[in-house]
This record gives C-alpha cells, structure tokens and sequence, in this order.
C-alpha cells in the first residue's frame, strides 16, 4: 500500500457487506455467482458479501466521486469471501490490495498499473516474477468476424480453452490455420507479438493488437528487465473485463499473485490490478522474524521503550518471579533486557538457568 500511495493512489475503503442491488450492479453483475448472500432481519432485504473489491471500488468513482479530476487513482486492501475456490487455489476467503485507474484509455495507463504492481511485488520481497499478457475479447472477436455460432462456437472456444490444437484445426473452419498459429505463439512477448502482428486481424481485433503492442512498448521503455509473456487467445478473466488482462506469476509458485485488466467504470475506460497479498507472501523472500525481548519486572520502561525502536518486540513481566533468562526462554523471546538497559542475547551461556 505504500508503493501504491508513492505513485499518487488514494485509499477508498469499500464496505465488506452491502445490500444485493448495490453489490451486484453494474461491473459486480460479473461475480454474482460467486457472492455469498443473506438476508438483513432489519429490513429483509437480501445483502452480499463481496467477492471482489473492484466493482466497488468502481461504483465509489461514479458516484462519491463522480466529480473527481481525471485520471482518478484509487487503491484498496481488504477480505473478500467467494463462493467457489479454483484448483490452484482453493482459499475461498481471500485478501485482496490493489490499484485502480479511471478516466485513462492511453495504453500508458495499462503499462503504469503493472509496473505499479511490479514495483509492490518488489517491496514484498518477491525475487522473481512474471506478467502474462491476454486479450479476453481477441478470441471472441474472430470468431464473430467468421461467424462462427451456436453450438459449434462453444465447441471450439472449449478447444481453445483446452489448447487442443487438434481440435482447433478441425472446428475452426476458414479460421483454423490463423487460430492454430496463434494458439503456438503463446510465450515470451518478443516472439508472440512478432506472430500477432503477422496475421490479418478485422477492426476491433486489430485495435486489441495496437494496443497490446503499445502497452508492451511501454512497459519495456520503463522496465526492460521485466519478464513478459504473452497468450494472445487466452479468454478467461472476470466477466467485466473488456480488453487486455494480466496475471502475474512467481517461478515455481503453482498460484497466481494477482490479476488484473481492462473494464468499463459506469462508462468509463479503466484499468486495474489486483494482488493477493497471502500468496504474494508466501512466494516473497522469507524475512527474518523481529526480535522478541523480555523486560523483567521493574526493569527501566524508557530503555524498554528504546529496544521497540530499535526494532524489538518487547515482552514485559506482569509480576516478579524467575530468571530474566529463563522467563524469556519460556516466552519464546530470543533477548532480554539487561541491568544496563541492552538487549541481552539467549545463548549456550544461559542453559544454566533454565
């Protein structure tokens, strides 16, 4: 949250429970299956807890802040509860700290919210990571411009889904060989976008491209070290999503660190970024536990009260009784205060106390 706020978003606090049909309105329409819902025994109305933040966070800038400047930036922390948990990740309650961008539909937008979300991932302690680069909409799109529908629309964007190259060929009609080529170019950015801009794309596909390629060009200007990768027909993502999405990953972490992508705010373009704090942990550098020290009883509470800015967790007797030593080994502490007011490390020399 503090790189957040460094890059000028201001915190908004969203309710964890609100009433159904302000919940679920607008972009929350997209997570109404996965909301838990009861009923208020005040009003009787139905209420939800939120599954994710943000579509509130949305309905804040179209209303509260409807009059703000433009672009508006907006960021969030917080617990959210869904219905159903993914394979990879089955945790149905989640923590969720992110960042929005509203009133922006400069591809510079979409490049600042990742290297946000990078430069965050960072300040946790994450060593190595990587974005994946989508486009939701590219798949559908081509299958429009083909007229592709019904039953056997369903068939192939299930192959697609499946990667099922096979598959692809055989539905894919007058499509399947540029479906086929774009399926494999999934991977580093260089060489996906090299095969994306390839391949003759009718209007609304093309205009994703031109915007994918310019996002990248951004990031790389910025971040050129940072590891992108690319799967131009990928198409899941939150329902509300409207253009490019990314998921961030850690070496051999199985789960996503966050998500984020392209939506409509009431209207306006915007982009976003989730990170899930809980899996960002624990694929971050472990950090060295702070300090715990014991402060016998009566010891000097000023020199307690400097071990805590210096760092220490401090841990005082309610009550005289025991060895300094042999009290702060009984309470996990690794130090106690000393006569001359120093941390005191617990080493083989104190065995004697125990």
């Amino acid at each position: 949250m503090a790189v957040f706020a460094r890059h000028g978003y201001q915190r908004v606090k969203p309710p964890l429970m609100e009433f159904e049909d302000g919940l679920l309105a607008g972009t929350g329409a997209g997570v109404a299956d996965q909301t838990f819902r009861l009923m208020d025994p005040d009003t009787r109305r139905m209420m939800g807890l939120r599954a994710d933040m943000t579509p509130q966070v949305a309905r804040i800038a179209t209303t509260r802040l409807a009059n703000a400047p433009r672009p508006l930036r907006l960021c969030y922390a917080g617990q959210c509860l869904r219905v159903h948990g993914g394979q990879l990740a089955p945790e149905r309650q989640v923590a969720q700290a992110g960042i929005e961008l509203i009133g922006a539909t400069e591809p510079d937008a979409d490049a600042e919210v990742i290297l946000v979300a990078a430069e965050a991932l960072a300040a946790a302690g994450v060593a190595r990571f990587s974005f994946d680069l989508t486009l939701p909409p590219l798949a559908p799109a081509l299958l429009d411009d083909a007229g592709i529908g019904g039953s056997a629309r369903r068939s192939l964007l299930h192959a697609l889904d499946r990667k099922d190259a096979a598959s692809v060929t055989e539905l894919g009609g007058a499509i399947a060989a540029q479906l086929t080529r774009l399926l494999h170019a999934a991977g580093p950015a260089g060489p996906a976008l090299q095969v994306l801009q390839a391949e003759s794309l009718p209007g609304n596909a093309a205009a994703l491209r031109e915007s994918l390629v310019a996002t990248v060009r951004a990031v790389q200007a910025q971040a050129p070290g940072l590891r992108l990768t690319l799967d131009p027909l990928e198409f899941r993502s939150f329902p509300y999503h409207t253009g490019l999405c990314t998921t961030v990953f850690a070496p051999h972490r199985h789960e996503e660190l966050g998500r984020g992508g392209r939506y409509l705010c009431g209207g306006e373009a915007a982009v976003g970024f989730s990170l899930l704090p809980d899996a960002v942990l624990r694929a971050a550098v472990p950090r060295a536990p702070r300090p715990r020290a014991y402060v016998p009883w009566g010891a000097d509470r000023d020199s307690a009260a400097q071990l805590r800015e210096s760092g220490f967790a401090t841990v005082a007797a309610l009550a005289p009784g025991g060895t300094p030593a042999a009290e702060a080994r009984r309470l996990l502490c690794t130090h106690f205060l000393g006569d001359d007011g120093t941390a005191v490390p617990l080493d083989a020399s104190h065995d004697s106390e125990k």
